[in-house]
């Protein structure tokens, strides 16, 4: 970009007003400016929207959020799954089909299952060819690592499960049946949302100790 000089004289303003456009430019993302070097438009990505929910989300929604965090995944995901089966193309299929086995390998821990189970999803929501997907997908996963660590360490069947689901949904969408892909997505989050209130009683009792 040009000088903050050069700014001012092509606008017509002083460098105070070009001080504060800049420094409100750099706060939504827009520009990058690196003392000394000068100052760089971002490149747009998906990041740029999904980081700036993902802040809001942190700053707003309230701590104990795990079972809306939930339920707003099971208005969003069933749906998602089912384009997926419909849309998906053969580098799709092959990336979730990945992800299926980095997730059945992984002895990472908790935090390392947590992220793979999270990428599935993610990678589902690509799949569906609907741009709005992921981005109304990723600020609400960027939620959920630490609680999906505390639902592995506390049900002992969580990563059977989470496979066995995946396994299914996988299913329906390389077989383009997207009613068999909604509704192995229902009864998977159905499941987690067992698992979250299993898991928030558990955290709750030790808390009373």
């Amino acid at each position: 970009m040009p000088s903050e000089i050069e700014l001012c004289s092509q606008f017509g303003v002083s460098r105070t007003a070009v001080r504060e456009a800049l420094r409100m430019l750099s706060a939504k993302g827009l520009i990058t400016i690196i003392k000394g070097k000068g100052m760089f438009v971002r490149e747009s990505s998906s990041d740029m929207i999904t980081d700036h929910m993902h802040l809001y989300l942190q700053l707003n929604v309230e701590r104990n959020c795990v079972i809306d965090i939930v339920h707003a995944r099971q208005i969003i995901e069933p749906s998602m799954a089912a384009l997926a089966a419909i849309n998906h193309t053969h580098e799709d299929s092959d990336r979730l089909q990945a992800d299926i086995e980095e997730f059945k390998s992984c002895d990472g821990g908790f935090a390392q299952l947590a992220l793979l189970d999270m990428k599935f999803h993610l990678d589902i929501s690509k799949a569906s060819q609907n741009s709005l997907m992921p981005l109304i997908l990723a600020p609400i996963h960027k939620l959920i690592p630490e609680i999906k660590s505390s639902v592995y360490a506390t049900n002992v069947d969580a990563k059977e499960s989470a496979l066995k689901w995946h396994q299914q949904i996988l299913d329906g969408i390389l077989n383009r049946d997207h009613e068999k892909a909604r509704n192995a997505m229902i009864q998977h989050l159905q499941i987690a949302e067992e698992h979250a209130e299993k898991m928030l009683k558990i955290q709750a009792s030790i808390s009373k100790v």
